[in-house]
């Protein structure tokens, strides 16, 4: 047995050199290890403050929920019956309904099986950084973080104040923080579900993000989920009080192993500092404080709130009546923190975009976060901007209008479903370009390499090498910088170039891709796979998908190639596979087909529709109406409705 052990405690706050009284924690001693349980957490179970919890005892605490049925067997914690394949392995965030979380040693599996993941070497004398976008459980889940990371030998954790760091400023103080101490961060939880709802009976998420501030690469995460299947016992001091972490200031716990501190910090300044030595601030505030220029600003209630107000109003000296649900809330306010055209509802009705909504007079520039701030949209007045676009034409004036940006781009990059916009853009500037799969940690290895500046998603993500996740409220600057550029010459004119004006002029310049997704939410998980299946099996023969398409419409080119989109590393060399159903026509359009694993219940299924238009007496049409015939040819070919049920998709994008 293990036996108990006393720490003393002491405290300290960044306002005051005084010392709280010294506390006794007693640690009660836990069960026997296994005879084959490696050295090193062996010892430190003995040295620390730690508990070890074995298997047996984790499957009696368990209450499984329904359809989440444990599976027998003596080797496995919690294993495939909480942690699917598909929720964890093929990305690096676990996503699951709060409900899920809460089961009895759920997220210590998870925490646990991270850090045996990266090995005792890179965790004992660590310094991590635990945080998120605030949503429901996320308090809790720090709490138990703090005592594991302390048992398991972590020397530091920095947790943003109140638990709140949107995920690119989490990427931020990895890189650039440094502590009163001279410490520099190792790593990061981030507590996050990305743009999922939050609450008590919605999602929570966690990842794991590492020393250059990007999400763990494959090996990690492919270690995570087969140790969660495997782990037997975990490390935790259960005797470690909970830490304030609503007041700045240092908490020092000293035991056997040495001082182990919890660090709570401002969660805006390091990044403020960040965006401001990227960006012409002065600029920028000339824009915002112009008459003529109108601007607002939806968090939708998820971390960028915390941000908003000290960038966009102190910085830069926007009116705060600018601000919408800037208020970070457990729940997001009730809302689904997803910015596009259906969830940023008050926003785009703000902006003239409401069907039952006609503003007299909308803002000249809008802009929306999701709940962790790593993805934004761009509306102009009475204008949309597609995330495609974004990114292509942050891309064609970086240079001018970004002083980061004034030596010149590396390269560019994009998910392989998103438009090919940027192509045409590095195709005309020379740069360099690469197409990866979905997800961020592709374009982190080409940035790591010296081969990036600039890259995005579809999916509402844009960013760029300063750090190693997208960025919604540096988007959001780019934007107001290439704004501010466009218009330093005629702030006093009677008319100000718009967003619009800024979007068509690169259209007439580099043609226009016409572009939309449509997704399909919640959808069965069996019927979406045999969905799936029958458009790869319909990719053997390009004879057959014509001939299908001709009899929908015969207006539609032919598809001269299909294929499942295969990624091979430049920089390291790794081959990804099956990362998205491809169809390609004669004429440059393109159909894509992909299964999302972002949310936690059922699949989503993402359909995304490409034609690309170089006569510019041509680009003016509406988006879905230039699309329909495609769409029309996209539905039929891989028989949605009856595959899914669905007659529509949930969102359109």
């Amino acid at each position: 047995m293990l036996t108990s052990l006393i720490l003393g405690i002491c405290q300290f706050t960044s306002q005051s050199s005084s010392v709280a009284p010294q506390l006794s924690l007693g640690v009660k001693s836990a069960v026997h290890q296994p005879s084959n349980h490696q050295a090193p957490i062996s010892t430190l179970s003995r040295e620390a403050d730690a508990r070890l919890t074995k298997v047996e005892e984790l499957q009696e605490q368990q209450a499984i929920s329904e359809g989440l049925a444990a599976e027998s067997g003596s080797n496995s914690v919690l294993g495939k019956n909480l942690m699917q394949e598909d929720e964890l392995k093929p990305s690096y965030t676990l996503d699951a309904p709060v409900k899920v979380f809460k089961q009895p040693k759920y997220l210590e599996n998870f925490v646990q099986s991270t850090f045996n993941a990266l090995g005792a070497d890179k965790v004992r004398g660590a310094t991590l950084v635990v945080s998120g976008d605030g949503r429901y459980y996320s308090k809790d889940a720090i709490q138990i973080i703090i005592k594991m990371a302390a048992a398991n030998g972590v020397r530091r954790i920095w947790v943003g104040q109140n638990g709140l760091l949107s995920t690119p400023a989490v990427s931020a103080v990895i890189r650039e923080r440094v502590g009163a101490d001279g410490s520099k961060a190792n790593g990061a939880f981030i507590l996050t579900a990305s743009h999922n709802p939050g609450g008590p009976h919605e999602d929570f998420g966690i990842k794991y993000n590492m020393e250059n501030g990007g999400p763990a690469p494959e090996g990690i995460t492919d270690k995570i989920f087969e140790n969660t299947k495997t782990i037997k016992e975990y490390l935790i001091a259960e005797g470690l009080p909970d830490v304030d972490i609503s007041t700045i200031g240092v908490t020092s716990f000293a035991g056997p192993e040495g001082q182990f501190d919890v660090d709570v910090f401002d969660s805006a300044s390091d990044y403020v500092k960040l965006m401001k030595s990227i960006f012409d601030f002065q600029s920028i505030q000339k824009l915002l404080t112009s008459p003529k220029f109108t601007f607002c600003y939806d968090a939708l209630h998820g971390v960028a709130g915390a941000y908003a107000k000290r960038i966009f109003v102190e910085e830069l000296g926007a009116d705060e009546s600018s601000l919408l649900n800037c208020v970070p809330k457990e729940d997001f306010g009730g809302g689904h923190p997803d910015p596009n055209l259906t969830y940023a509802k008050e926003l785009v009705a703000r902006m003239g975009l409401s069907k039952t909504n006609s503003e007299q007079q909308p803002p000249e520039f809008g802009a929306a976060a999701d709940g962790d701030a790593d993805r934004n949209m761009i509306l102009g007045k009475r204008f949309f901007v597609t995330p495609s676009d974004s990114v292509a034409i942050i891309a064609a004036n970086a240079v001018q209008a970004i002083p980061y940006f004034s030596g010149g781009l590396k390269g560019v990059a994009r998910s392989m479903p998103t438009s090919a916009a940027l192509d045409v853009v590095a195709k005309h500037l020379n740069l360099k370009f690469f197409e990866v799969p979905t997800g961020w940690k592709f374009f982190g290895n080409l940035m790591d390499a010296g081969m990036c500046s600039v890259c995005g998603e579809e999916s509402f993500g844009t960013g760029s090498d300063h750090i190693r996740e997208k960025d919604g409220i540096w988007a959001v600057l780019a934007w107001l910088s290439i704004l501010a550029y466009k218009n330093k010459d005629n702030l006093g004119e009677e008319k100000l170039v718009s967003v619009e004006d800024i979007v068509r002029q690169h259209w007439a310049t580099y043609g226009r891709h016409y572009y939309t997704r449509y997704d399909y939410e919640n959808v069965d998980t069996g019927g979406a796979k045999e969905l799936m299946a029958h458009l790869v099996k319909l990719q053997s023969s390009l004879d057959e998908v014509n001939k299908i398409i001709k009899g929908k419409r015969s207006d539609i080119s032919n598809v001269v190639n299909a294929d499942e989109f295969e990624y091979k590393d430049p920089v390291d060399g790794s081959i990804l596979k099956h990362q998205g159903i491809r169809y390609l026509f004669e004429d440059g359009s393109r159909l894509v087909f992909r299964l999302s694993g972002t949310g936690s219940e059922g699949a989503t299924i993402r359909l995304y529709v490409e034609q690309y238009e170089r006569d510019s007496s041509k680009i003016g049409r509406d988006s879905q109406e230039a699309l329909a015939p495609l769409v029309e040819v996209a539905l039929k070919l891989s028989k949605m409705q009856e595959f899914t049920g669905r007659s529509a998709p949930t969102v359109i994008t």
